[in-house]
């Protein structure tokens, strides 16, 4: 099947002349900036954040390069992972008119910024034992469908998806396949980040939110053809990505090992934590998990829930999700959070 990139960009677009910021205009070497209408006293904080960002985050991206094995050209930055689903809805899908495919139970962004972009959701779930139904994919397909949102590891069931699974839809499917990987390094199945030049159609989601730790700072991670991230940078606002999350990114960056040392601590944890609860008796099963949390199917999710939220844990009730009835998911917290669950849990109903 041959890709047409512009077949699937929405008109709109494809003529669009992006907003040009100062930044963006001037490439040579300079000392003096009167072009921006900033304050050029400086601010009153010890940094000195007076001047606006990098519009395109390339420090950030040339770290990021290094670390992931993938050209900086290659990478676009937003502002959370949630500003990536919202541009890809604007680049792609026409409202009133498109539609895209999601997978439920999976991530909830995915449908609400489509709902917030008036573009119509179709929903295939996903197998009992919470898989891609491939087929039921395939069929739900017509002229008008634009975008198949993946989230591998899944969220809230904390599984992969089947890795031949996804590339059949990678081959087959006539539109843009987003593969959501927030999760991917709590994870034994690799990235598809370096499939990205066998698949055009491939746009692979991370996230510097989860085992990097910086959720507060709202770095989302999009990984494509150089054609995609051109279109994501045509239509994003001019200065996404703030001078602060930029500058604590890079410094973030720089320690791998750190990062490497609770993404172990956190998989250790996790095992220890499932091992643990499923001898409850209340407990009917753990579902398997590939993430940093873990989905977990009770008697009674409202009533454990209530008792855990009474004792100061907050956890997640996902019974209204498909598939996920009476099911919790749990994330996993430092030894002694994880200690002081187990405790709670082992005096419910005493």
């Amino acid at each position: 099947m041959e890709f047409d990139l512009q077949k699937l960009v929405r008109e709109n677009i494809q003529k669009l002349t992006p907003y040009s910021s100062a930044r963006h205009e001037f490439t040579g070497k300079a000392s003096v900036f009167l072009d921006a209408n900033e304050n050029s006293y400086g601010s009153p904080l010890e940094e000195k954040f007076n001047r606006y960002p990098d519009p395109l985050q390339w420090q950030l991206k040339f770290q990021l390069a290094r670390i992931k094995g993938v050209p900086a050209e290659n990478i676009f930055i937003g502002n959370g992972s949630d500003e990536v689903i919202d541009l890809a809805y604007r680049i792609f899908c026409n409202p009133d008119k498109d539609n895209v495919i999601v997978c439920p139970p999976t991530y909830g962004m995915y449908e609400v910024s489509a709902n917030i972009n008036d573009v119509a959701i179709k929903k295939v779930s996903l197998t009992p034992d919470f898989q891609l139904d491939v087929e039921g994919i395939l069929n739900a397909v017509d002229a008008n469908t634009k975008l198949l949102f993946i989230c591998s590891p899944n969220n809230p069931t904390g599984n992969n998806m089947a890795r031949e699974d996804v590339e059949i839809l990678l081959n087959n499917f006539p539109g843009i396949i987003l593969i959501d990987e927030a999760y991917i390094n709590f994870s034994k199945q690799k990235t598809f980040i370096q499939e990205l030049t066998e698949y055009p159609n491939l746009v692979v989601m991370q996230t510097l939110s989860k085992a990097w730790g910086l959720a507060a700072l709202r770095l989302g991670l999009c990984y494509a053809s150089m054609d995609i991230i051109g279109l994501f940078n045509k239509v994003k606002p001019p200065y996404n990505v703030n001078g602060a999350s930029q500058q604590l990114g890079l410094e973030a960056l720089q320690n791998t090992t750190l990062v490497n040392d609770w993404i172990t601590a956190t998989v250790a944890q996790r095992q220890l934590l499932i091992q643990q609860i499923s001898t409850l008796s209340f407990v009917e099963k753990i579902y398997p998990s590939d993430a940093n949390f873990f989905l977990m199917k009770v008697k009674d999710a409202g009533k454990l829930y209530s008792y855990l939220s009474d004792n100061e844990i907050v956890v997640r009730n996902r019974s209204k999700d498909p598939g996920c009835e009476n099911c919790l998911r749990i994330t996993i917290g430092t030894p002694e959070e994880n200690n002081q669950l187990i405790n709670l849990l082992n005096n419910y109903g005493q």
